[in-house]
């Protein structure tokens, strides 16, 4: 009865693993897929270790069997003692030798590796007008949503980064509370962001993100920051370069956006209430705001960064944040009644800059 017992905890065992790992072939999250250069570096790296691993667990368990079979007792006696290597010259030099070619094996790429995702060198360089040649996003991490801003570009979003395909974007990561990690992790990264320095660091997107089935790159915080810590995502939009600068003409245009009458009523309940005392609607400006950008609410894919992008979840959003994902830093709004919550809905949905 315990054998079956046995055998039925194996098997829940290894039906339990399978749906784990077939999570692993998510294009938009998994690391074994990469969709830039700085990932696939990564990748490498993270196949030379494992080859490595698996030769050591395979050279051990194989001797551990040998062992095993060759000098069993029921083969050679209760009284048979196998010749002692004790003390011998060359089995000693054998693994003090592998171990250390092993590990300069892991070394020499590992460091390479590392000066080359930190050289950030690039990321001052200006053209003879002292403009800057390369892309820079400053990434701030709070608690829990991710705001980024464009410095040289002059506009600020949040919870939703967009950069263009085919080149290096360079990062500056900065937390405003607490520490946080900043990790796209199907195009490379993992990098920490504190308080009390900035980390910089490049990523480059060679995947247009418009043809995975989110139509998004998922980011995530690496480091636990919190009850929300699991929840603090962010996702990644990619497109040509001519597309990106269509988008960030229409992110500097949110400046002089005209209001539709249709959502007027939101608009002034969203003013009235104090909302926008936390959350701009506007992309022109600098990072600091006490909430999320809301400049391109209505291009988002979800609400809060994992509710569905929904205006029944908005609305629940919005009268109870703490239920959802609670320590973040938004308050509860239940005074307002079911037509104000949908007027609010409405108005943050009609909040876009993409066509």
């Amino acid at each position: 009865m315990m054998k079956g017992l046995k055998k039925w905890r194996l098997f829940s065992l290894l039906a339990a693993l399978t749906v784990f790992l077939a999570g692993c072939g998510q294009e938009e999250l998994s690391t074994l897929l990469p969709a830039g250069q700085v990932g696939k570096d990564q990748f490498k790296l993270l196949m030379l270790t494992s080859v490595i691993m698996l030769l050591v667990i395979i050279v051990v368990v194989l001797i551990y069997v040998i062992a095993i079979v060759r000098f069993r007792r029921s083969k050679l006696g209760e009284d048979h003692i196998p010749k002692q290597v004790e003390g011998s010259h060359t089995l000693e030099l054998i693994w003090t030798v592998i171990p250390v070619i092993l590990v300069i094996i892991l070394a020499v790429p590992t460091v390479y590796y590392t000066y080359k995702f930190g050289d950030v060198s690039a990321m001052d360089a200006v053209d003879e007008d002292g403009n800057a040649e390369n892309l820079i996003v400053d990434v701030t991490a709070k608690l829990y949503w991710w705001e980024f801003e464009y410095p040289d570009l002059g506009i600020v979003t949040a919870q939703e980064l967009v950069v263009p395909t085919g080149e290096k974007v360079y990062f500056n990561l900065l937390a405003a509370d607490v520490k946080h990690s900043f990790w796209i992790p199907a195009v490379g990264g993992k990098l920490d962001t504190n308080v009390e320095n900035v980390n910089k660091f490049y990523l480059e997107f060679e995947k247009e993100s418009q043809n995975l089935k989110d139509g998004v790159f998922y980011g995530k915080c690496a480091e636990l920051c919190g009850p929300s810590h699991a929840l603090m995502d962010f996702k990644v939009k990619t497109m040509p370069r001519p597309e990106f600068n269509e988008w960030v003409a229409a992110m500097q245009a949110t400046d002089t956006r005209v209001s539709d009458p249709a959502t007027s009523q939101g608009e002034e309940l969203f003013a009235q209430n104090s909302c926008i005392g936390c959350h701009a609607t506007s992309a022109v400006g600098e990072t600091g705001a006490q909430g999320p950008n809301l400049a391109t609410f209505g291009d988002r894919n979800r609400v809060a960064g994992f509710l569905d992008h929904s205006k029944e979840d908005l609305k629940k959003w919005i009268v109870d944040p703490q239920k959802y994902k609670p320590g973040n830093k938004m308050p509860a709004s239940t005074h307002f009644t079911d037509a104000e919550l949908d007027a609010l809905a409405e108005y943050l949905m009609g909040l876009k800059v993409e066509k």
